[in-house]
């Protein structure tokens, strides 16, 4: 009886999401009704612990703060000198624009670490500037949706942050192991950008030579030096402490929150009203990071009582190919369901359900949590569904079609897939480093 209470209650939560219930709400409800169905008044004295232990987990102290520390920089315009400075240093090269593009994604997604901010940032300053420059529009939706999305994977993510409380992993060994996937992909975008402005340099024109005459030389060293110090050295200052093992990730957290209000005062563009603002957003999206954290907990007691990870672990077992199979079979199931759900969601939802099998199996829960970022990565890019693809249609110029950015994600899909085969295969790719320090 209990094992069916477990899948009608699976069952009732995706009901829930159907008729449009908030995630946070649903999951608590569907936990609380079955979960009382199954062992009755006992569920509540479970649940307040459990709630208990989030609130009051040291580790999490580190979501504000780098929520915040992205929130301050998006509304510092780092971005938009980053990317101007990049392509004027890219010269006459096809694509020098859209390289840039992908050097800032980089340097934003190490620096904030939330996508939708990333996506919509990106979008408002960059796609007027492409499509001016005569770059074609699918082309430019492509490249900043997946610039926008590798904060996904490159550290300091939130996905990396929740990864490590859920896989029982130190913050910073998954920072480790997501660094070089991260980089991994972002060259690889590069290199499709490359060769893509060779074969097509219709495509993507390169800066005219009177723009690029306005500023050069030494005014140009001067301006690249201005614009790009500030954000690296925070970068290099945030995960340098954290995986040199200087700092925990929460102290590094308040030090990055610090110095992007330092950034913001070096660019002259430090207000009352931004450093308000700031705080405003960074409130409103942590409120809801742990608002589906304590209501997930819920549904992990319930769930758990109702025997469903016996269910789960049994259900694996039978898939063809052994651990590889459950892998492969968990590798779709993570990609299907980032077409339905927030990542956050995927991760307290669906991976506690699903990762006892491989604990008792022995994978390696760090190249594991590796692969499942660049995973729900790979989501956030994939038409009809994709987050990315919301978040750019949401701010792009009128002309900017929905065809158009669907067109535009296909090939920096592919290139996503490559290199989850690629991790999926080598798994040093994400292991030497963690490895190399120690960790």
């Amino acid at each position: 009886m209990d094992d069916m209470l477990a899948i009608y209650m699976i069952l009732g939560f995706m009901c829930a999401l159907l008729i449009g219930m908030p995630v946070g709400i649903g999951i608590s409800v569907a936990g609380f009704t079955f979960g009382w169905m199954g062992f009755g008044d006992f569920l509540f004295n479970l649940v307040p612990s459990r709630i208990y232990g989030v609130v009051t987990k040291y580790e999490f102290i580190a979501i504000p703060l780098f929520v915040y520390m992205g929130v301050m920089l998006e509304k510092s315009r780092v971005a938009e000198d980053m990317l101007e400075v990049i392509g004027r240093l890219s010269g006459r090269m096809n694509g020098s624009m859209a390289v840039a593009l992908i050097v800032v994604g980089v340097l934003m997604g190490a620096s904030t670490g939330i996508v939708g901010a990333t996506v919509v940032t990106l979008t408002m300053l960059t796609m007027p500037i492409l499509l001016k420059r005569n770059y074609d529009g699918g082309l430019a939706a492509g490249a900043i949706c997946a610039s926008g999305t590798l904060g996904q994977i490159i550290p300091p993510s939130l996905v990396l942050i929740l990864l490590a409380d859920i896989m029982g992993e130190s913050v910073g060994t998954l920072f480790a192991a997501a660094m070089m996937p991260g980089l991994m992909l972002a060259g690889l975008y590069i290199g499709f950008i490359l060769v893509l402005g060779r074969l097509r340099p219709d495509l993507m024109p390169p800066i005219p030579e009177a723009e690029r005459a306005e500023i050069r030389g030494w005014a140009l060293a001067r301006k690249a030096v201005y614009s790009l110090a500030p954000p690296l050295l925070l970068v290099a200052g945030v995960l340098g402490t954290i995986i040199g093992g200087i700092a925990a990730p929460t102290e590094a957290a308040g030090v990055g929150a610090v110095l992007s209000i330092v950034i913001a005062l070096i660019y002259g563009r430090l207000t009352f009203a931004m450093i308000w603002s700031a705080a405003q957003s960074a409130l409103r999206i942590s409120a809801m990071i742990f608002f589906i954290l304590i209501a997930a907990q819920v549904f992990s007691v319930a769930f758990r009582g109702l025997n469903g990870e016996d269910i789960v672990q049994d259900t694996l077992a039978l898939l063809p190919g052994g651990e590889t199979g459950a892998l492969i079979f968990l590798m779709l199931l993570l990609f299907v369901l980032g077409f339905f759900l927030e990542w956050i969601e995927i991760s307290y939802i669906a991976l506690p359900l699903l990762l006892p099998f491989f604990v008792a199996s022995g994978t390696d829960m760090v190249w594991l949590a590796a692969l499942i970022a660049l995973n729900l990565q790979t989501s956030f890019l994939t038409p009809p569904f994709g987050w990315a693809l919301f978040f750019l249609k949401g701010a792009a110029p009128p002309l900017v079609t929905t065809a158009m950015i669907y067109r535009g994600v296909l090939p920096f899909i592919a290139i996503q897939v490559v290199a989850l085969v690629m991790l999926f295969n080598f798994p040093a790719i994400a292991t030497w480093l963690p490895e190399a320090i120690g960790w």
